[in-house]
């Protein structure tokens, strides 16, 4: 399985994203933003980060950028994308998710280990997770405050979009969400950094459990295992 991971100006964490990758057993393959070619990649990941400085709003220059629109059209044909912090506020931005983002409640940036609960496991990148399973995974963001209209929280809510949810809203997201995805399933959003959770050791855990710091591996391996089921 080929995985393209896109850089911007201001992508900080494409190498990250390609270790998680290459951790799942997936190769990982290096896409450019100006790119108009995903070379045959079979799923796609933005990385966090912040692009273009977060100048005007965060993500809303990256959405511009021509290999989003290259990612959009893949998208409507079931390629899975996922977005992590940065990258979640380009899908937005984007309009492959609805709502946007602006900045954290208390106006901090948050740098953190955080839980959150799965409240979806039928998309193509939580598909290895048990629905209402808690996970400790890293939260580093300044612009983490999820917003929308009350029709586009209740649609959301109705149809089961909602993909994470903090389970202390440190952030003041509207209905504590932290993680979304499309009607499809293929395109989710997280603001959680999951690829700094992949190899035990690492990153988060609680000390001498089984999983360790591996909490976001199965993002990872959610989506091979959705692409082997297609």
């Amino acid at each position: 399985m080929k995985v393209g991971v896109v850089t911007f100006p201001g992508t900080l964490e494409a190498a990250d994203a390609t270790r998680a990758v290459q951790v799942a057993g997936a190769q990982a393959v290096q896409l450019w933003h100006e790119d108009t070619d995903l070379q045959g990649v079979d799923a796609v990941i933005l990385p966090g980060g912040a692009t273009h400085g977060n100048y005007v709003r965060p993500g809303a220059l990256a959405a511009l950028s021509p290999i989003v629109g290259v990612i959009k059209e893949a998208a409507a044909d079931g390629l899975p994308v996922l977005g992590l912090g940065n990258g979640f506020q380009i899908l937005c931005e984007a309009g492959l998710l609805p709502g946007a983002f602006v900045s954290n409640a208390e106006g901090k940036y948050i740098c953190k280990d955080t839980t959150f609960k799965v409240e979806n496991n039928k998309t193509a990148w939580t598909s290895k997770y048990d629905e209402g399973a808690e996970v400790t995974l890293p939260l580093r963001t300044g612009f983490g405050l999820y917003a929308a209209d009350p029709q586009t929280l209740q649609d959301l809510e109705d149809s089961g979009r909602v993909v994470l949810r903090y389970n202390e809203d440190v952030t003041g997201s509207a209905n504590a969400i932290a993680g979304l995805a499309n009607e499809a399933g293929n395109v989710v959003g997280m603001m959680a950094s999951v690829d700094h959770a992949v190899e035990a050791g690492f990153g988060t855990g609680t000390p001498g459990s089984h999983r360790g710091g591996t909490d976001g591996l199965a993002v990872f391996e959610s989506v091979e295992l959705s692409l082997q089921n297609k």
